[in-house]
């Protein structure tokens, strides 16, 4: 993100490079880059002549070329934007020659999504020689929750740890999905609100009662009643909370109770960092690991794995998802 900040910063001051290569698993920051640059380079009145966009399954590396090499009409400069450029990927070597002796007045973007070139080519380094090459990385899902909250406090919104955690446990690590939430909130809210999980409720569509976070609260306090509760809630709505999802996440759950049963340092912080929560639900944790003494976790890995090749359809007998979400329950509190 500092990176980021630090390009736009410097095309706010003038500072700007004949080609940026935007590359990497993380589309987000790809998008937001490319878009600044679309909508900032030029003025209005300099986009109708000045300001192309091309799609890597349309067009040549040779067609780019051609197109940079032009010169602008009535304005310094013009801004050529090659969008989907993985597409290009077996070609886009070809790039080397332009790359080399760039026009001065063109400022051509590649968006390479999901793919990046390999740093030790030639053409890579010519690339960061003569322009800017951004690798977009995709954030693991511990890192998620303080992007989620950096991101806000940019807006001058806050966020409830549980409120946060719900948007991390639904929408995972795409960060486009979860901004265009977020901005959703936005819309709704003024600023300097703290989201709630009720906001996440009422705005985004997640039940702060029943989702997979509060399945996993309650298996981990050993709550039965609550457990079957909301597991029936799933059964009922098996688009909503898809069977693998939900077996996936409370392995999940048990892998990380598994690693916490692992470690000599229990010091709150090394225990966070390790297995990748919040330490702000380490107590639900805690509690969880006197509820399931470390044999007994692994027992549950074991015959969760075998719940979730049932719920993919091998030796299932044709049992229900509420079938096996019960049967996943009972082989973790039995």
């Amino acid at each position: 993100m500092d990176e980021v900040v630090k390009i736009v910063n410097d095309i706010k001051a003038g500072n700007i490079k004949p080609i940026y290569f935007l590359m990497g698993e993380e589309p987000y920051y790809i998008d937001k880059l490319s878009e600044y640059i679309e909508q900032n380079v030029l003025s209005e009145e300099e986009k109708g002549f000045n300001q192309t966009v091309l799609y890597g399954r349309d067009v040549s590396v040779e067609d780019i070329v051609s197109t940079a090499k032009r010169y602008p009409m009535m304005s310094d400069r013009q801004v050529v934007i090659v969008k989907e450029a993985q597409d290009l990927s077996r070609t886009i070597d070809k790039i080397e020659s332009y790359v080399n002796n760039p026009m001065e007045s063109t400022v051509l973007v590649f968006c390479y999504k999901y793919k990046t070139l390999d740093k030790r080519k030639k053409v890579t380094k010519l690339l960061a020689q003569k322009g800017i090459v951004y690798e977009s990385k995709k954030l693991y899902e511990n890192q998620v929750g303080d992007w989620i909250k950096r991101v806000l406090a940019g807006k001058k919104y806050t966020i409830d740890p549980k409120a946060n955690a719900m948007l991390v446990e639904f929408l995972g690590t795409d960060l486009s999905k979860i901004n265009n939430e977020l901005e959703k909130l936005q819309i709704i809210l003024p600023q300097g609100t703290v989201i709630t999980p009720q906001h996440i409720e009422e705005n985004i569509g997640f039940s702060k009662d029943y989702n997979v976070f509060e399945l996993r609260k309650a298996i981990g306090e050993r709550n039965q009643l609550k457990a079957y509760k909301i597991a029936e809630n799933f059964a009922h709505n098996p688009k909503e909370y898809p069977l693998v999802m939900t077996t996936g996440l409370v392995f999940g759950f048990f892998i990380q109770l598994l690693k916490y049963h692992g470690l000599k340092d229990k010091n709150p912080k090394n225990v966070a960092t390790v297995i990748g929560v919040n330490p702000y639900f380490l107590k639900e944790y805690d509690l969880a690991i006197k509820n399931y003494p470390m044999r007994k976790v692994s027992q549950i890995i074991g015959a969760l794995r075998d719940v979730d090749v049932k719920s993919k359809g091998v030796g299932a007998n044709a049992l229900s998802q509420g079938d096996l979400l019960k049967e996943m329950l009972y082989k973790i509190f039995n």
